[in-house]
């Protein structure tokens, strides 16, 4: 397989330095408690405390910040279900640009509300990868802005991989880190800061049951596109670009699932033991723990909690809320 268009370890350390005066370097969260329960030392990443609630800030940051002037002043554009709407628009922002959003009509209110906030101009499509890109090629072609990819760019993915580098930075002898998989871009960036700054760690991912496109493209070996993914972690129904599938095959121990019921009942469990809010993607990986699917006994285990950005009027476990 090609790995002509591999990041390299200074990439990787560049983003770092470009990024750090403009977001936020995340705690890392230990409970006794979560210790006790699965026989092991647990460190949280905690995405959900990112300039943005999640770690898109990053990625976007770093893009935006390498994109030409010239370029810039016609803007920026993506198609995103909200996270890396919210971190183009932001990022923008911060270089006084636009920033046009293709956001699909079943986006998260919250996700919406916090794009508009940001400044992003929002076109709305279809929930559909189809309607996505055919919606934004109109954009692109009409603004002459320049396409920020949510997950398929080597910039995004240096920019995502500096969550894993802090981690690994600030705790160290962690045997694996675990990350939640959807389009790639914190998965691939997480696998490659393992590769280059912790050669010993593995690296699991987790995925709902209802959007297993990376699952099968990993067990089948090559990639196999999402199909009308109904899961409730939105920021997981993306399908592996063509960036992001080879680095994961090569730099990626193994891919978990998980049931719609698991996501939720981890959301639950660490609202209510940690006190933090954390999204449905984001309690994936936490999902895969409770449901045994990655054996960390004995192990320190770090953990990517991608972000936080939840509509509080419809939680999963309030009935008709």
């Amino acid at each position: 397989m090609n790995f002509s268009t591999q990041i390299q370890q200074v990439d990787i350390l560049d983003a770092a330095k470009r990024i750090n005066p403009f977001i936020n370097r995340t705690p890392v969260l230990t409970s006794q408690t979560i210790n006790r329960l699965f026989q092991a030392d647990i460190f949280l990443k905690c995405e959900n405390f990112q300039k943005v609630g999640a770690f898109k800030a990053r990625g976007a940051t770093n893009a935006v910040l390498l994109t030409d002037k010239v370029q810039l002043s016609l803007g920026v554009a993506t198609h995103s279900s909200g996270n890396h709407a919210q971190a183009l628009s932001w990022a923008a922002s911060l270089v006084n640009s636009k920033a046009f959003i293709v956001m699909p009509s079943n986006s998260s209110k919250i996700k919406v509300a916090a794009v508009k906030d940001y400044g992003g101009m929002i076109t709305f499509c279809e929930p559909t990868l189809e309607s996505r890109e055919t919606t934004l090629a109109e954009i692109l072609k009409k603004t002459g802005a320049s396409e920020i990819h949510p997950y398929n760019n080597e910039q995004i993915i240096a920019g995502q991989a500096t969550a894993a580098l802090e981690l690994i930075d600030e705790v160290h002898d962690l045997d694996v880190i675990l990350a939640p998989v959807g389009g790639g871009g914190l998965l691939s960036g997480t696998a490659l800061s393992v590769h280059y700054f912790l050669p010993d760690g593995k690296v699991i991912a987790a995925e709902p049951e209802m959007a297993n496109d990376a699952w099968l493209s990993f067990t089948n070996r090559k990639l196999i596109p999402s199909m009308n993914p109904g899961t409730i972690a939105d920021g997981l129904r993306t399908s592996l670009g063509s960036i992001t599938f080879p680095i994961i095959l090569r730099f990626v121990d193994g891919i978990v699932t998980v049931s719609e019921e698991s996501i939720v009942k981890a959301m639950r469990f660490i609202w209510e033991r940690l006190k933090i809010i954390v999204e449905p993607s984001s309690a994936v990986p936490f999902a895969a723990l409770m449901d045994g699917k990655v054996d960390i006994a004995g192990k320190r285990v770090g953990i990517i909690v991608s972000g936080g950005n939840v509509d509080l009027d419809h939680l999963p476990w309030i009935k008709n809320g």
